[in-house]
């Protein structure tokens, strides 16, 4: 859907992004992952064309990125930036239009998602009348009603309890299983785990890695194992982790330098083990890895 070939980008003397090559799936959601002043936020303003690459090249498909592409692109900026005087149901409608709607198009759209989101109480309220949170949801339906290919969320989940956070997750995953592409920007590592299946992670303009979620965790493990026996089971200091009493058994975490098929061997004959599983990192152990020490080779 979207491809970067050697694109960089100054400010000044500081240079926001360094010959960056990341290419983002048709149909995936594509987690853009990286540290404050990583970058990400001038890769995300060149896709959506509010500023210019000092030089390199943005694809959109198999061509070169157009201004025409923006009625194809849905963008929530991180700092929002709603009409606080004016009320809920006409700024939407306002915006749907300028995105190419017409007025028939924009009300249908604009009453189904205010229905699903449970928000049609907002329609007669100013922006300002609104909490953090109710102000979000209003952000979020302008960001989709026109039903883009391409959508891209900087730190959606801001302002928004668990309970709206959960729905919104689901409104994305939703979307891009009706053919929609994400690239979801945020510093919430449990969020990139449960719905992104790519990602790219950017650290001081540059690619550090980039990559099928599952892949890239499976490239990081550390020999990281998770054990669960009937009884406890004795392991020398170097090995266990971590061990804990659960209703069932026990469960140990193991750390090996290789696989450990003769511990396994040993607990099956013994008929005391439960189940067992590698453990690969999480994307914020991967994060902190790769900020701190750089990528793998």
């Amino acid at each position: 859907m979207i491809s970067a070939k050697k694109v960089s980008k100054h400010y000044n003397k500081k240079v926001a992004l360094d010959q960056v090559d990341l290419s983002i799936p048709k149909g995936s959601i594509y987690g853009l992952l990286g540290p404050n002043g990583a970058g990400k936020t001038s890769f995300i303003r060149i896709m959506n064309q509010i500023t210019a690459p000092d030089s390199g090249e943005v694809y959109f498909g198999d061509e070169l990125l157009q201004p025409r592409d923006i009625a194809r692109i849905g963008y929530l900026p991180e700092e929002r930036g709603l009409y606080k005087k004016m009320k809920v149901g006409e700024q939407v409608l306002y915006l749907a239009k300028l995105k190419g709607l017409t007025s028939p198009e924009a009300k249908q759209r604009a009453r189904s998602w205010f229905e699903r989101l449970d928000m049609v109480s907002f329609w007669d309220k100013k922006v300002e009348d609104l909490s953090k949170g109710m102000a979000q949801k209003v952000q979020f339906v302008t960001t989709v009603l026109h039903e883009p290919e391409l959508l891209i969320f900087d730190e959606p989940f801001t302002g928004f309890d668990p309970i709206n956070t959960n729905l919104i997750k689901k409104e994305i995953k939703r979307l891009n299983s009706e053919g929609a592409t994400v690239i979801f920007s945020t510093h919430r590592m449990e969020s990139v785990e449960e719905i992104c299946d790519h990602i790219g992670l950017i650290n001081n303009g540059q690619v550090m890695v980039e990559g099928p979620l599952l892949d890239i965790r499976k490239k990081y493990k550390n020999g990281t194992y998770s054990v669960v026996t009937k009884e406890p089971i004795e392991f020398n200091n170097e090995a266990l982790v971590s061990n804990e009493k659960l209703h069932t058994g026990y469960s140990s975490i193991l750390k090996f330098d290789e696989y450990p098929s003769e511990v396994i061997i040993d607990l099956a004959k013994r008929e005391i083990l439960v189940g067992f599983e590698e453990v690969l990192p999480s994307v914020g152990d991967i994060f902190i890895d790769i900020v701190e020490n750089g990528p793998k080779a």
